[in-house]
């Protein structure tokens, strides 16, 4: 298999990410070709700042590599440093139709998240990511369930490149996350956020996770049990599980007949311990700067190999004299 996946710095990487993502990411990487981005143009298309943008980017690279991101068995690269990304870009979505843009779930939420901020780049990314995707020869991309429409909507802009040129792409297969979904610290029905107080960021110290497992919310009772009645607890107790690698069952049995202060307790100690390790080498790697940038540029000579021959090829075949 080739492999692509990518997050976009905005916001810093959280548990959810490394749960749900990045942990299949290394297990992947051991007998496929993979490449794994920081995908930093995606970042601009919701409200930013120069200074955020720049911190995140760097954020997003020391967790990768903090979390088990291998150099050496694949390519990490910075979206923005190979141009045969905007480049192909711009060909999809000269050939897409408009109104497939608009039907990608994400696209309407992030217009109801940020109704100032609704740009030409917002609308037409599923292009970018498309160009993301098939500039390397990728067969598969892990994801999680509701990234799906993300890989239809690829799916659909190769085959009518295909279509309208002659075959040219393969057909994407989505590798579904095995692991755990985890949802908000604040609002258990949604997706844990790389913004705000509604998800433990990878990088967080351990006063900072302790603070944020106490405020976490809780369902009515006090009863420490799994259920879709009780999405908050049942949050707690997948992240408790997937940290500790108890069964939730056992996790129930150990807990029955106490209150959800000392549960919490427990889990914010749980968490803090299960990150130690990745904290040690994220300071390693934040404070050799010259490394990171090594690195970058040895994934960058990788894939960009790849990247032009993809474009070339599909410059030849839409009449670009190249």
């Amino acid at each position: 298999m080739r492999i692509f996946s990518g997050i976009r710095p905005s916001g810093k990487i959280h548990i959810g990410n490394y749960l749900g993502a990045i942990k299949q990411w290394i297990e992947l990487q051991n007998k496929n070709e993979a490449i794994f981005a920081v995908v930093d143009y995606h970042a601009i298309t919701t409200p930013f700042t120069k200074k955020e943008l720049e911190n995140d980017t760097l954020d997003a690279i020391f967790d990768y590599l903090a979390a088990g991101v291998d150099p050496n068995k694949s390519a990490l690269i910075l979206q923005s440093q190979i141009p045969e990304h905007l480049e192909l870009s711009w060909i999809f979505s000269s050939i897409t139709p408009l109104s497939w843009f608009g039907r990608v779930p994400t696209y309407k939420e992030k217009v109801e998240s940020n109704p100032e901020y609704v740009s030409l780049g917002l609308l037409s990314y599923p292009a970018l990511m498309a160009a993301d995707i098939l500039l390397y020869g990728t067969t598969h991309i892990p994801v999680g369930e509701d990234q799906i429409p993300h890989i239809e909507l690829t799916n659909d802009i190769a085959r009518r490149f295909n279509n309208i040129f002659g075959k040219t792409f393969k057909r994407i297969k989505p590798l579904l996350a095995q692991g755990a979904r985890i949802m908000s610290l604040q609002n258990p029905l949604k997706k844990m956020s790389k913004t705000g107080d509604s998800g433990i960021a990878l990088s967080d110290e351990p006063d900072i996770i302790r603070d944020k497992i106490k405020k976490a919310v809780t369902d009515s009772g006090t009863e420490i049990k799994y259920g879709y009645d009780k999405p908050a607890i049942s949050n707690l107790l997948t992240i408790y599980s997937e940290f500790s690698g108890k069964k939730i069952a056992e996790i129930e049995k150990e807990y029955a007949g106490k209150g959800y202060g000392e549960f919490k307790k427990d889990l914010a100690e749980i968490i803090v311990n299960g990150l130690k390790d990745f904290r040690e080498k994220r300071k390693k790697f934040a404070d050799n700067k010259d490394y990171i940038l090594q690195i970058l540029k040895s994934g960058k000579e990788k894939a960009q190999k790849q990247a032009q021959q993809t474009l070339k090829n599909v410059k030849e075949k839409i009449g670009i004299i190249i």
